[in-house]
C-alpha cells in the first residue's frame, strides 16, 4: 500500500500542472466528438468543455470543415471547476480576433473590403459574427450616396437596400477598445485618388463625365470618386425647370469647370454650348414686334419662348391697360400671340416684352388707316356745302337787276 501511495504522488509530482481557464481568456482545444448541436473538447486532459449552438459558428473560419482531433480556438464563456467542465464560445473568439484586426486596419489605415447585409435610413450595416458595424450615408462615394429630393426617407432607404450585399472597399475611422462602435468609410478609401484628381483640375477644363445624381436645382457629375455639380442655370442657356430632360443617371456628359474652390468645383454645360443671346441681340431691337407661343404662365406673368429656348417675359403689368389678376385669363400654353420688345439686355439675359402696348400700336395703326377715309369724307362734306351756297349765290344774282329796276321806278314816281 506504501508502494502505491508512493507510486501515486510521483505520478503527480511529475503531471502538468493543472491549469484552470478563466471566464474571457482565448484558449485552444482539441475536439474530441462533433455533432450538429455542439462540439466536445479537451484541455491538457484536465477540463472537457462545450461548444454549442451559435457559439459553434464563425466568420473567419469555415468551422464546417472542422474533425475530431483538429484544434480549435475559442473564448471561456463560463465554468464549474468542481465539474472540470468549461463552456466554450468559437464565435466570441472570431469577434475578438476581428476587433483585434480592426483596431490594427484604423492604426495603418488599410483598405478592406465588407459587404452590407443590412440597411436603415443612416447607415449600411455590416454584422460580423452578431456585431454590427455601420458605414453612414454620409461616408459613401459619390456613386453610391442616395441622391434624394427633399431627404425622403422612404426614397433613402429604398436605395441603400439596393447596396446590401454589394463589397465596399472601406477604411475604418473609428473603433473603439470593446469593438462595440466601428464605422468604415468609403470616401477614405478613395482620398488619396481623390486628391490625385482634384490637383489636376483647371478652370475652364473642358471634360466628359458620368450623371450620379438629379435634384430640381441640380445635376450631380461625378469622375474619380469626386462629384461635382452643374446649377440648373448652367444646364442651358434657355429657362430649364426640369434638368431630367438634359440627361439621365448614368450618361456622360461635356462640362466645363467654372470654379474651383477647394474640393467644391462648379460646372457648366450650357458654356459649351452655342450662346443663342447673341443671335437674338442681332435679331430683336426694343420696339420691335415679335410673335412667339406662350412656354409657361406664373403667377406674376406670362414667358414666351424665343430663339434657343430663351424666355422672353411679360409682366402682369403689361397685359393689358386694365387691372390683370390671372395672366391665364388672357392667354393659354401654346398660344401664339405678339409682344412688343419694351426692355432688352443680352449681357444680363433679360428680355420684357408688352402685350398692352401692342394694343396701342395696333389701335394707332388702326386709326390711321381710318384717317384718309375720314379726310375724304370731311372734304365731300365741305365741297358739297360750298356747292349749295354757290347755287344760292346765282339765284341771288339772277334776283338783282329786277330789284334794281323796281326800285328805280319807285324812285322815278
Amino acid at each position: 500500500m506504501a508502494k502505491v501511495t508512493q507510486d501515486f504522488w510521483e505520478i503527480l509530482k511529475s503531471a502538468a500542472p493543472i491549469i484552470s481557464p478563466k471566464i474571457g481568456e482565448v484558449v485552444t482545444w482539441k475536439i474530441l466528438s462533433i455533432s450538429s448541436k455542439m462540439f466536445l473538447v479537451d484541455l491538457n486532459s484536465q477540463f472537457t468543455g462545450i461548444i454549442a449552438g451559435s457559439d459553434m459558428h464563425s466568420s473567419i473560419d469555415d468551422v464546417s470543415k472542422l474533425k475530431v482531433d483538429d484544434i480549435v480556438e475559442s473564448i471561456v464563456i463560463w465554468d464549474d471547476k468542481d465539474g472540470w467542465l468549461v463552456i466554450l464560445s468559437i464565435r466570441k473568439a472570431s469577434q475578438a480576433k476581428l476587433i483585434t484586426r480592426l483596431h490594427s486596419n484604423f492604426d495603418t489605415k488599410e483598405i478592406i473590403t465588407v459587404i452590407p447585409n443590412e440597411a436603415n435610413k443612416g447607415w449600411l450595416l455590416i454584422d460580423l459574427d452578431g456585431i454590427k458595424w455601420f458605414i453612414p450615408v454620409s461616408q459613401l462615394t459619390p456613386t453610391n450616396y442616395p441622391r434624394v429630393e427633399w431627404a425622403n426617407a422612404e426614397r433613402i432607404l429604398a436605395h441603400l437596400n439596393k447596396l446590401v450585399g454589394k463589397p465596399f472597399k472601406v477604411r475604418v475611422i473609428n473603433v473603439d477598445p470593446d469593438g462595440k462602435k466601428i464605422i468604415f468609410s468609403e470616401k477614405a478609401a478613395v482620398e488619396e485618388e481623390r486628391g490625385v484628381a482634384l490637383g489636376k483640375l483647371k478652370i475652364w477644363d473642358q471634360v466628359e463625365w458620368v450623371v450620379s445624381g438629379i435634384l430640381t436645382y441640380w445635376l450631380f457629375i461625378t469622375f474619380s470618386w469626386l462629384e461635382w455639380l452643374v446649377h440648373v442655370s448652367e444646364i442651358d442657356w434657355g429657362h430649364v425647370n426640369d434638368p431630367s430632360k438634359f440627361a439621365k443617371v448614368g450618361d456622360k456628359v461635356k462640362v466645363e469647370v467654372i470654379g474651383i474652390d477647394t474640393d467644391k468645383i462648379s460646372l457648366s454645360m450650357k458654356r459649351l454650348k452655342h450662346n443663342p443671346w447673341d443671335e437674338l441681340a442681332k435679331k430683336y431691337k426694343v420696339g420691335d414686334i415679335i410673335k412667339a407661343p406662350v412656354m409657361r404662365i406664373s403667377k406674376f406673368g406670362i414667358f414666351l419662348s424665343l430663339d434657343g429656348w430663351i424666355s422672353g417675359l411679360i409682366h402682369l403689368s403689361e397685359i393689358s391697360n386694365e387691372m390683370v389678376k390671372n395672366a391665364e385669363d388672357h392667354v393659354k400654353v401654346g398660344d401664339v400671340v405678339e409682344a412688343k420688345v419694351i426692355t432688352f439686355d443680352p449681357t444680363e439675359k433679360r428680355i420684357g416684352l408688352s402685350l398692352k402696348t401692342t394694343e396701342e400700336v395696333v389701335a394707332e395703326v388702326k386709326e390711321e388707316k381710318k384717317a384718309p377715309a375720314k379726310k375724304a369724307k370731311k372734304e365731300e362734306e365741305t365741297t358739297e356745302v360750298s356747292t349749295e351756297e354757290v347755287v344760292a349765290e346765282v339765284k341771288e344774282e339772277k334776283k338783282a337787276p329786277a330789284k334794281k329796276a323796281k326800285k328805280e321806278e319807285a324812285s322815278a314816281e
